[in-house]
Formats: C-alpha cells, sequence, structure tokens
C-alpha cells in the first residue's frame, strides 16, 4: 500500500507545475492531499480527476483557501468530511476514508507564522482536536493520519532550530502537543522509524534561497497507529521536481487494504 501526502499549495498551481504529469507514474494507492486552495467546481477539469482513482474533496467556504482531497485506487467503504466543528469544517481541513480494518486522513493543521492571533487559532485547534485523535485510539482498526502538521518535533526536524524555538512551528508547546500525540496516545512518526538521519525536509520559505541551501523544515509526516510499524517498507521525500514549497512525502506499507 504506496501512500503519498503532499501540501500543494493551490492544486491549481500544483497542476501547472506539472503534478498530475508525475502523479501516475507513482502507482500510489492513496493519494492525501493538503491546501487545495480551490472550490469544487473550480476542479471540474479531468486532470483533477485522475484517471483509475476515486477522488474527494473538501473545500474551505472561503476561496483559495486551505482545503483537503484524497485519491484512492479502492473505493472506501466511508468518507468522512470535517469534525463537526469549525474551523476544521468550515476551512476543509480534515478528510478521512475508511477501509476494512484501516483508515487514512489528509489533515491541514492550521499555521501561526502570520500573527499572534493566528497563533492563537491553531492553538485552540490543537486542543480542540486532541480528543479525536484519543478517540480514535479507541477504534478497532488502523490509521495512517497524512497531514501538514505545521509543527516540526524536534531539533533534528529542521535546519535552523537554534533561532526558531520562539517560532510558530518550533514553539516548545507545539512541540510538547506531538510528544502527547506520540508518548501518551501511542502514536508513530513512521518516517523516523527507518529514517533517522538529519536533513530530511519537506518544506521550504520561498525567501532567500532556502531550497537550493537546503534549509528546510520536516512539517508533512505520516502519523501511524501502532500495529503499522511491522507493515514499513519505505519511506521517500520527493525532490527531483517542485510542484509546491512542500516535497510530496510517500511511504510504502506491507498491508493489503
Amino acid at each position: 500500500m504506496k501512500v503519498i501526502t503532499v501540501n500543494t499549495n493551490g492544486i491549481r498551481a500544483a497542476a501547472r507545475k506539472g503534478f498530475f504529469d508525475w502523479l501516475p507514474g507513482q502507482q500510489a494507492d492513496v493519494i492525501c492531499i493538503q491546501e487545495t486552495k480551490a472550490q469544487i467546481h473550480q476542479l471540474e477539469d479531468a486532470i483533477f480527476h485522475p484517471e483509475g482513482y476515486h477522488c474527494y474533496y473538501f473545500d474551505a467556504e472561503k476561496k483559495g483557501y486551505s482545503g483537503t482531497a484524497i485519491y484512492s485506487r479502492k473505493k472506501p467503504n466511508k468518507i468522512i468530511r470535517g469534525l463537526g466543528w469549525d474551523p476544521a469544517d468550515s476551512e476543509g481541513r480534515y478528510l478521512q476514508v475508511d477501509f476494512d480494518g484501516i483508515s487514512v486522513i489528509s489533515l491541514y493543521m492550521p499555521s501561526g507564522s502570520s500573527s499572534d492571533e493566528r497563533q492563537q487559532r491553531k492553538i485552540a485547534f490543537m486542543d480542540r482536536i486532541l480528543p479525536h485523535f484519543k478517540s480514535l485510539r479507541r477504534k478497532h482498526r488502523e490509521f495512517i493520519i497524512c497531514a501538514d502538521w505545521n509543527i516540526c518535533h524536534r531539533e533534528i526536524d529542521l535546519k535552523n532550530w537554534k533561532p526558531n524555538q520562539k517560532n510558530s512551528g518550533f514553539l516548545p508547546e507545539e512541540r510538547a502537543w506531538l510528544d502527547q500525540l506520540f508518548d501518551q496516545l501511542g502514536y508513530v512518526d513512521a518516517f523516523r522509524v527507518i529514517n533517522q538521519q538529519p536533513e530530511q525536509y519537506t518544506w521550504w520559505s520561498n525567501r532567500g534561497q532556502a531550497w537550493a541551501k537546503n534549509v528546510g523544515w520536516r512539517l508533512d509526516y505520516h502519523l501511524i497507529t501502532p500495529g503499522l510499524v511491522e507493515a514499513i517498507e519505505s519511506a521517500e521525500i520527493y525532490k527531483e521536481q517542485r510542484f509546491s514549497d512542500h516535497a510530496p512525502f510517500i511511504m510504502s506499507y506491507n498491508i493489503d487494504h
């Protein structure tokens, strides 16, 4: 089961940069997209409904903002859009597909980097969604949560960690929140199970020469339930082409779904 997660920073922009030309060759089973920045009526072109996939979109009420999508080769048993509260629902931040015994989630966590107010909204969102992650662990199924978390977990996960300890995305309270997911709820950072190397980033600022110098942040993770750890086969951050300020993050699992 090959699963790709990618923040496209505008799915129409990513299309112009060749994302949908690259995608078929990946032969992925599930593709999770964050930040589509489009309404469903703006995605009627066949390019946004790749052949061989069931395609599901959950757009934000605000045009050109947020939004998630999932493409799946196999038709899910159930599709869940949203969590029943705002801004998770009004901003199209949570989309889940259920198969036999396993669910895959595309999640776009808020960013707090633009202002103190945005950071407070991010913290409120984190507090609100935590009980949901707790409830998932009580279900008798496995989960793959594909997300742009907008948080780096450890010092190894961003290039300039020292000066960023006071910045959104690497604040102590944000990192502690991820610690809760891992240490208390038992979720696993799938990438770090098989890759403990430094300088493994999925996002680069458009300022300066961040991409050229690999001054990046690892913001995009697969969080998995413990029952999937033994199934991890491979992990790759795809950097040969740029479709967005984020790189596609690809993982393969030895499971049937």
